[in-house]
């Protein structure tokens, strides 16, 4: 008879690895048996799953989470809902966050919760609330809200003695950040368009998208745009297939990027391109992710491979401000790209100002940033390291005397763009800039911070109907489309200023279909 099996308590490090070995197609049984548990445990913690991923990536610490076994609430769970939320807004801020003031944000939270008895934010408190998040220091001194250029220096040496250590290269550095993009916004008063779309109206919330960039030091490797949208399948995609998007396409209600998104791509995408691109370069397999505090980026627990070489860092909340590489222009470049590129493509069609931007869609904005972001050269991404790796210039010795699109260039498209001829240097500007300070994370007022703390949601968010195509998708055959580009192939033929590139782009793709149609013949 066999003896009773010993009774196993797992950490809730350990609860992670066992969630990435499921998603990876690891069984329950081989699971049971590799960490001596039973198969209702291993069921139980899949069952869980994204309580357990959530309650870590609001954790600050590896070690504690390594010897945390449980997710014990707290006896006011609302308040510490609403405490870990207000928290992680202000850590993402940079804002200085002491003993004293937490606990006099969590005193107002408990009245404003509608909470009964007696509440005593004392020392005792703050430490079991640390405790419970795994949040390694609350009490930060000296800390400024524009960063702290001691605590700049401080840092950028200990990330060159830590590269040093773990001997990465400038190609296995990345930097990634989010960004709020308003894709369907104009420069205000002007004749063609007025409010709807424009920066005065700012009416362009409703047509908004998060963003987030991501390259490696040497500006060589930029991975694909990473958009959140909110609808899952926006009309426009009609029978577009998401995974062919010149962008990583992701939905969720508010078009906020969260800690599920950036976890999936992270392990989807990030991982294997990080992967794929070192391997191509002779380089080991291994990179680490420099990113901000934001509230949508999991615990390093979480970001982290699955042979732990491919991690992410973190910069300390009162320096990211000051020297977060994507921060010192890239998104800025990439932005004005944007914009830049549209009005060229209006100016090009020939189209009236007005019904160019009405027809103007998602899909079209994704593919126009996707090109805006190809845009942005390796020089300007590798200057913006420049402040954590001085020596990294000339060790790659990229050209920065390349300059990306200037105002003038923005200035001179407009002066030929019908209706936009009087819009002034200011109103340019401010259009430029109208997203600058757009964050990719939902920004939470105290009201908000308290319906979400007890449960309630946004009436708007919830009554809110998915996107859906009314239109029946469309089957396009091959002989269909054949005799598409033989058409437009005649048309080009008939026109007398059309250039060869254009005519040969259309060949190539005509034998690519053609190609498609013997391949589909042969194998009926």
């Amino acid at each position: 008879m066999s003896g009773k099996r010993k009774r196993v308590v797992l950490t809730i490090k350990d609860k992670l690895d066992i969630i990435k070995k499921l998603e990876d197609g690891g069984s329950s049984k081989q699971l049971a048996v590799i960490y001596g548990i039973g198969e209702t445990t291993v069921r139980d913690i899949r069952k869980n799953k994204e309580k357990i991923i959530t309650y870590a990536s609001s954790s600050d610490s590896t070690s504690l989470l390594a010897k945390r076994k449980s997710m014990k609430p707290s006896m006011y769970e609302e308040l510490d809902k609403a405490m870990l939320e207000w928290f992680n807004q202000q850590r993402a801020k940079g804002n200085p966050v002491s003993g004293p003031i937490c606990a006099k944000r969590a005193e107002f939270f408990f009245y404003a919760l509608g909470m009964d008895g007696d509440f005593n934010p004392s020392a005792g408190w703050l430490t079991r609330f640390k405790q419970r998040h795994s949040i390694r220091e609350i009490n930060i001194r000296n800390e400024r809200l524009n960063g702290d250029e001691t605590a700049v220096e401080d840092f950028c040496n200990n990330f060159r003695d830590f590269i040093e250590r773990e001997n990465l290269q400038p190609e296995q550095i990345y930097n990634a950040d989010e960004t709020g993009l308003f894709w369907k916004c104009l420069p205000s008063r002007t004749s063609a368009i007025k409010g709807k779309y424009s920066v005065s109206g700012h009416k362009a919330v409703e047509e908004r998208v998060t963003i987030m960039c991501c390259a490696n030091a040497t500006g060589l490797h930029k991975l694909k745009l990473c958009v959140v949208g909110k609808a899952k399948k926006p009309r426009s995609f009609k029978s577009t297939d998401t995974s062919n998007l010149p962008v990583s396409y992701f939905s969720q209600k508010g078009a906020w990027m969260d800690l599920s998104i950036f976890r999936q791509w992270f392990d989807k995408i990030f991982v294997p391109q990080v992967r794929e691109y070192l391997r191509s370069k002779g380089l080991q397999e291994k990179a680490v992710l420099l990113l901000d505090n934001s509230p949508t980026h999991p615990n390093e627990n979480v970001l982290r491979s699955d042979d732990g070489q491919i991690f992410a860092k973190y910069l300390p909340p009162n320096v990211a401000s000051l020297i977060q590489p994507s921060d010192q222009g890239v998104v800025a470049t990439m932005k004005r790209n944007y914009r830049a590129g549209l009005l060229q493509n209006n100016l090009e069609e020939g189209n009236d100002l007005k019904s160019f931007w009405k027809k103007l869609t998602l899909l079209d904005a994704l593919y126009e940033i996707a090109m805006a972001w190809n845009l942005v050269k390796p020089a300007t991404i590798s200057r913006a390291w420049k402040k954590i790796l001085p020596t990294i210039e000339e060790k790659e010795g990229l050209d920065f005397d390349e300059e990306d699109i200037s105002m003038a260039t923005v200035s001179t498209i407009l002066q030929h763009t019908k209706g936009l001829e009087n819009v002034t240097t200011e109103n340019i500007e401010k259009w430029l800039e109208v997203d600058s300070t757009e964050p990719g994370y939902e920004v939470l007022t105290d009201s908000e911070i308290i319906r979400r703390a007890q449960g309630q949601t946004d009436e708007s968010s919830e009554n809110e109907e998915e996107e859906i195509e009314l239109i029946p998708e469309k089957h396009i055959n091959h002989a269909a489309a054949l005799q598409w580009t033989e058409n437009l192939l005649d048309y080009l033929e008939q026109q007398g200023d059309m250039i060869l590139p254009d005519k040969l782009v259309i060949r190539k793709l005509r034998a690519t279909i053609r190609n498609k149609q013997k391949m589909t013949t042969s194998s009926q």
